[in-house]
């Protein structure tokens, strides 16, 4: 763990984990509806290799910006394990380590995001195909970026229970709050289990949105606005 999350107070630790949140929420939102939704026409290969072909720029863009969603998402958990080391070393720990499993399978998954960049670049080697298959094949791994995006969400989910417990017993915050990062759990499970299980279901998808949004920016704008209420030692 880095000397400067080391060296953090729990109050400190408490506006870190706050603006580390909220940065992860915006770049998080500007690469999916800012660039990818005004891009990626899904079911119309053609029509997407050509705003992805009209827009290389902002496509790298979208991938810098989940990059350092990223980023944020992994140094995270870091800051609330000092804030709720004290409350409960184990849970705490266990916030890290399932960051830490879904980490590595976002980073992987966006070499799927930049995959059509490079299959519609026109470089030689992919002369032998034609404008159809390559069309094709970067919308083939489009959507194998969603289905990846789909199977980390399951761990982002998950690392909401330790922390919706170490926030309801710390008394640092509202139990409310506690309470709703532990629906918002839930909200991701669905989600994901609709995706894989299933996809016909989807008018499960909008009350899982909601407990998602409920749990996680309520507790993002509480660390901002309000802090962790922690008693001076």
């Amino acid at each position: 763990m880095s000397n400067w999350i080391g060296d953090l107070s729990q109050r400190k630790a408490a506006r870190v984990a706050g603006l580390l949140y909220l940065l992860l929420i915006v770049f998080g939102v500007f690469a999916e509806l800012v660039i990818r939704s005004k891009i990626i026409v899904f079911g119309n290969a053609a029509t997407t290799a050509s705003n992805i072909l009209a827009s290389p720029g902002l496509w790298r863009i979208g991938f810098a910006s989940d990059v350092l969603m990223i980023l944020c998402f992994l140094l995270l958990p870091l800051a609330f394990y000092v804030l709720f080391k004290p409350v409960g070393r184990r849970l705490a720990s266990l916030v890290v380590i399932l960051v830490s499993v879904s980490v590595p399978l976002m980073l992987v998954n966006m070499l799927l995001y930049y995959a059509p960049l490079h299959l519609l670049s026109g470089v030689e080697y992919l002369a032998v195909f034609s404008t159809d298959q390559l069309n094709a094949f970067a919308m083939a791994s489009l959507d194998m970026y969603t289905t990846g995006v789909l199977l980390a969400t399951l761990f982002h989910g998950l690392w909401l229970v330790p922390l919706g417990i170490l926030a309801y017993r710390s008394g640092y915050f509202p139990k409310v709050l506690g309470i709703l990062l532990m629906l918002a759990c839930l909200g991701f499970v669905v989600e994901t289990v609709q995706y894989f299980l299933l996809p016909s279901l989807n008018v499960i998808t909008t009350p899982a949105y909601i407990l998602e949004m409920l749990g996680e920016f309520g507790f993002c704008g509480w660390l901002l606005i309000k802090g962790a209420k922690v008693d001076p030692a």
